[in-house]
């Protein structure tokens, strides 16, 4: 499981030092790809073959299914950690992350993601209200 929050640097040649308490786990590759409010997921490769396998599952008839498949898959690239456990951003998806110097790299539970810093500073401190309010149950059974 990833956890925690880290703050790298993006060098000039697009690549991303993911911290050492992931790298195990990682060292077999990653899949990067567009994830949700503009960052990006890293899966390691036998998580994302299980999360492909059940997106193979969605109707082809659902449009939305069709979408998401799209922008989910179009942008995935899988990539190695190097030997100092740098990982390299392909340019699209810098681009898609507004991605360029400061990173924020997090841990969220079976994949990891990678935020601009600034925008997941903005995200972290639009959400934090909600999460401390938060009253109805979103995750079933959990509280």
């Amino acid at each position: 499981m990833f956890l925690g929050t880290h703050t790298p640097r993006l060098d000039e040649k697009g690549r991303l030092i993911l911290p050492a308490k992931f790298r195990e786990q990682l060292e077999r590759g990653v899949v990067v790809t567009r994830g949700q409010e503009r960052c990006l997921y890293v899966f390691p490769v036998a998580e994302f073959e299980r999360l492909a396998g059940q997106l193979r599952q969605a109707p082809v008839t659902s449009k939305q299914a069709r979408d998401y498949l799209r922008v989910f898959l179009s942008g995935a690239s899988d990539e190695q950690l190097d030997r100092q456990g740098r990982v390299t951003i392909p340019p699209l998806l810098r681009s898609y992350a507004g991605l360029e110097r400061d990173c924020a790299v997090i841990g969220a539970g079976e994949r990891v993601e990678i935020w601009d810093l600034q925008a997941w500073e903005t995200y972290l401190s639009a959400s934090e209200e909600a999460f401390a309010e938060q009253t109805d149950e979103v995750v079933p059974g959990l509280f």
